[in-house]
């Protein structure tokens, strides 16, 4: 459905997508990530056709965006960070006038207005103007113009930017519900929306790629996440032991009881698994005496893999 090749947007002084490439299959919900300035919007607006690329080439199912780009871009349904509604219009309104500029046939425009409302659940505010919305309706009205086209696929920017956590709820159970029926490709800085929503994810720093895969890929590429263990140690010697196993790079040790120790462990970066390693830090443990009642290797979560991406580009390029 999207595929990228060598992406690239240059505005003389800042280079703001350096070289992006990726594919996104048909059916597929990826979550694209990054941190501020990492060239998520700037590449979103490129796919969507609202920017033109410096060099590199997008595809749109089977259409390219720059050589025939209003044949691609009618299979797009974009809503930008700050959709562009129109405060003085009521929400039906709004949406017919969105579907005539979209193309909708005068016959079926009735119909594409009624299922957008029902899918983004605005039904119920068709006749009250836009300017009156909570933040929360008006980002459902974006996501209604962006379904109005009934268009296969949904590029999504922060759709919950600036919502209370039970709106951001109901937002994220709408997105599942429409990957069903479209591909979608989803900016957001909430990682747990990522992992609830999404089949994979595309990590983006300063205008690169930097990884991408399914959630798990992702987690398992992260090595270092560490682990737990709880001991047994009278003689208050089991932190000292840990760290001298190779790999580990820290030890935090907490009294629980008398003679009883609950370690957190963290590891060196690259090596052995970390289920490797756990098994080398109880066997030491064990060989020094200490009862080791339970050991459980850390799980890294999306958070974790996007701190250490991109704290890596960054450090790299200070």
């Amino acid at each position: 459905m999207i595929d990228v090749a060598n992406l690239v947007k240059d505005y003389g002084t800042v280079v703001a997508v350096n070289g992006v490439s990726f594919h996104v299959g048909r059916g597929e919900v990826v979550g694209f990530l990054g941190p501020n300035g990492a060239g998520k919007s700037t590449t979103l607006r490129m796919l969507s056709g609202f920017l033109g690329p410096t060099s590199g080439r997008i595809r749109i199912d089977g259409r390219d965006v720059v050589e025939d780009g209003i044949a691609a871009r009618r299979s797009i349904g974009y809503m930008p960070e700050a959709a562009p509604l129109y405060p003085e219009m009521r929400v039906r309104e709004f949406l017919r006038f969105r579907a005539e500029l979209k193309g909708v046939p005068r016959k079926k425009r009735v119909a594409a207005v009624g299922e957008a409302m029902e899918s983004a659940r605005v039904t119920e505010m068709e006749g009250t103007l836009i300017g009156h919305l909570s933040k929360g309706y008006r980002q459902r009205v974006g996501l209604a113009d962006a379904l109005v086209a009934n268009p296969p696929l949904l590029i999504l920017d922060e759709p919950t930017a600036g919502l209370d956590p039970n709106q951001i709820r109901e937002v994220r159970d709408l997105i599942r519900r429409l990957g069903e029926n479209h591909t979608i490709l989803l900016s957001t800085h909430i990682l747990p929306e990522v992992e609830t929503t999404c089949d994979r994810a595309i990590v983006i720093d300063r205008g690169k790629v930097v990884a991408e895969g399914t959630i798990d890929e992702l987690r398992a590429g992260l090595r270092g996440a560490g682990g737990r263990l709880v001991v047994t140690d009278f003689r208050n010697h089991a932190a000292e032991v840990v760290s001298a196993v190779e790999g580990v790079g820290g030890v935090d040790a907490v009294l629980q009881a008398p003679g009883l120790f609950e370690l957190t462990v963290r590891y060196t970066k690259g090596g052995e698994s970390d289920a490797a390693l756990l098994e080398h830090i109880v066997a030491a443990l064990v060989r020094a005496g200490c009862g080791v009642r339970e050991a459980t290797p850390a799980r890294a979560t999306l958070e974790d893999v996007f701190t250490e991406l991109t704290l890596a580009e960054t450090e790299v390029h200070a």
